[in-house]
């Protein structure tokens, strides 16, 4: 066998399982695994991170945006706390991701020495494998047995390393065991339960198809199934791309993040055909429709609202059996309906981008980012408002990725979003679109794009207030206390951190920021760019509940949305005028 120190032998693990950088800031308690791997330097890349829950929300949004496992580090005591954010949002959107953590050196553990800890029940709840190797042998065994877990279970998995036991030297000289991944055994559905399916889909009106992040890699059957039987379609927000957003049967997403299209959709259908997804809100759905679950995962069928009609099945494969049938539905009014209630959705949002005469609106920042980004672009998208505005504007309709904080919602995710995007696709157009309180939560890791070359566009919408709680408060009728956000100038900001800076107050500012931008792009820029948007402070339309159907929510209660969202009966009637016009 060959001898080596145990940091390189762990180091040595993460790239026989395909690992081509880490994240993490070094410390005295984590020094010997880091001079590890200063060993492998040439394949594996150190990401010096100024923060080390940048560095785990990094490897989160790595895991999102390739299904390869994140990895990140961080010392005893303060640094394995501050990995809590990112390990918490990758366990909750259930990617894998390893965490690597210091400790206080064999011979002084449980001596109270300083930034001493238990750290092991600190991770309990966070990580589904997590321990603290004991001898320096077992460090490339655990790092191997934690990666596989992690794959596995798709969760976070913990290792926790005294400093001493990575600096001394093992014998080792790899695995014979593959780093095999794990591979979802694919589950077929029943005949019995298709012909029930597709019963269903005949003696209904106003069927909808929603789907979700389990039906990814379905796109060309969703489309299918749509078209073949009439349906529109919904996907959760973090499915959004799921299906071209530019089809015409595709009504964008439901809820808070969604559009009205798809709120509307919703509150008028008669059968849902819910496909590889839990959403937690489809219990506020009307009862009075026929619920059609799909799901490969027994124990989600019927948990968040009961089912008439479950089916134990991969989307993918329930999708393919569906359109075997031999009939179609030629014409559905639900669907035309739909389809113009779309149409007069875009408009509107269109009408709101050329609007700039009180100040620069989001939408048309989001519609400028749609104009200028590629075919294959990837976007890391923060929490807030910024994230409504990006759901309902930007393009998914070719190649385009994304990665947000879907169950966790942290802030601060963007700017660690756009990161990994451009380590991991670094061909590919990288944005990041954040609110200036996201961004300023993790601001100094722009040095961190500037220290590696990475010419990430950082979008910032200012408009110096928590938007998101904003909205809330007004909902609540409570003072607007304690939102309210000092401005600064983030692109001179970003010029004395070495990247490049741009402002834009109005559309004629936007659009020659855009085309400094591209023509930076295209010259080959190696420098992170930050555009500071200032955007006016708009409350933007809540389509968690859309009210502007008079014949369900009575008049007062549809004059007083229309009055508060400025969206007119003339360019956006209700979905059911629509259908009774047809």
């Amino acid at each position: 066998m060959t001898k080596m120190m145990a940091g390189q032998a762990l180091a040595k693990v993460l790239l026989d399982w395909d690992v081509d950088h880490i994240y993490g800031i070094t410390a005295d308690s984590i020094n010997n695994t880091v001079d590890g791997l200063y060993q492998e330097k040439e394949n594996l890349k150190y990401i010096q991170v100024r923060h080390e829950e940048v560095g785990a929300l990094a490897a989160a949004a790595d895991a999102k945006l390739t299904g390869k496992i994140g990895v990140s580090f961080g010392s005893a005591g303060p640094g394995a706390v501050h990995l809590l954010n990112g390990l918490y949002d990758a366990k909750m959107d259930h990617v894998p991701v390893l965490a690597i953590v210091g400790q206080s050196a064999t011979g002084i553990m449980n001596t109270n020495f300083f930034q001493e800890m238990n750290q092991d029940p600190m991770f309990v709840d966070v990580a589904q494998f997590h321990k603290q190797v004991v001898n320096a042998e077992q460090i490339p065994y655990v790092i191997d047995e934690a990666i596989r877990s992690a794959y596995a279970t798709s969760s976070v998995s913990v290792v926790i390393i005294p400093d001493d036991l990575s600096g001394q030297e093992i014998e080792f000289t790899g695995f014979k065991t593959k780093p095999l991944k794990a591979v979802m055994s694919q589950i077929a559905p029943k005949k019995d339960d298709i012909t029930t399916v597709l019963n269903e889909l005949k003696n209904a009106k106003n069927p909808i198809l929603w789907v979700g992040k389990g039906a990814y890699g379905a796109r060309k059957e969703i489309v299918a199934v749509s078209e073949k039987f009439g349906l529109p379609v919904i996907s959760t927000a973090p499915s959004t791309g799921v299906m071209p957003t530019n089809h015409a049967n595709f009504m964008g997403s439901w809820g808070r993040l969604g559009t009205k299209p798809a709120f509307e959709a919703g509150l008028m259908t008669d059968l849902v055909l819910f496909v590889g997804t839990n959403f937690p809100f489809a219990r506020y759905l009307p009862e009075t429709a026929k619920f059609v679950q799909v799901n490969n995962n027994l124990a989600d069928l019927g948990k968040q609202r009961d089912a008439d009609v479950t089916v134990l099945s991969d989307a993918k494969l329930f999708l393919e059996e569906l359109l075997k049938a031999d009939f179609s539905v030629e014409n559905r009014p639900f669907l035309e309906a739909a389809q113009i209630n779309k149409r007069n959705w875009d408009t509107w949002l269109d009408n709101l981008a050329d609007d700039d005469k009180a100040g620069l609106s989001a939408e048309g920042v989001m519609r400028a980012i749609k104009d200028n980004a590629s075919d294959d672009a990837i976007f890391g998208l923060d929490v807030g408002n910024n994230t409504e505005w990006a759901i309902r504007q930007l393009p998914f309709d070719k190649h385009q990725r994304f990665s947000m904080s879907a169950w966790y919602g942290t802030m601060g995710f963007g700017l660690p979003a756009g990161l990994a995007g451009k380590l991991s696709y670094p061909d590919r157009d990288v944005w990041t679109i954040s609110g200036d309180g996201g961004y300023a939560m993790v601001m100094p890791d722009l040095l961190t794009e500037v220290k590696y070359n990475l010419p990430v566009v950082n979008v910032i919408l200012e408009n110096k207030a928590f938007g998101f709680i904003q909205h809330e408060k007004l909902m609540a009728n409570q003072a607007l206390y304690g939102i309210d956000l000092l401005g600064a100038n983030w692109a001179h900001m970003a010029e004395d951190m070495g990247a490049i800076g741009f402002t834009a107050t109005n559309l004629v500012e936007l659009k020659e920021a855009m085309e400094k931008i591209k023509n930076l792009q295209e010259n080959g820029n190696t420098k992170p760019i930050v555009l500071d948007a200032k955007i006016k402070n708009v409350d933007p339309i809540d389509t968690s509940f859309v009210t502007v159907d008079e014949n369900i929510f009575g008049k007062e209660m549809v004059e007083n949305y229309r009055k508060q969202y400025d969206i007119g009966e003339d360019l956006q009637p209700a979905l059911s005028n629509i259908l009774e016009s047809l």
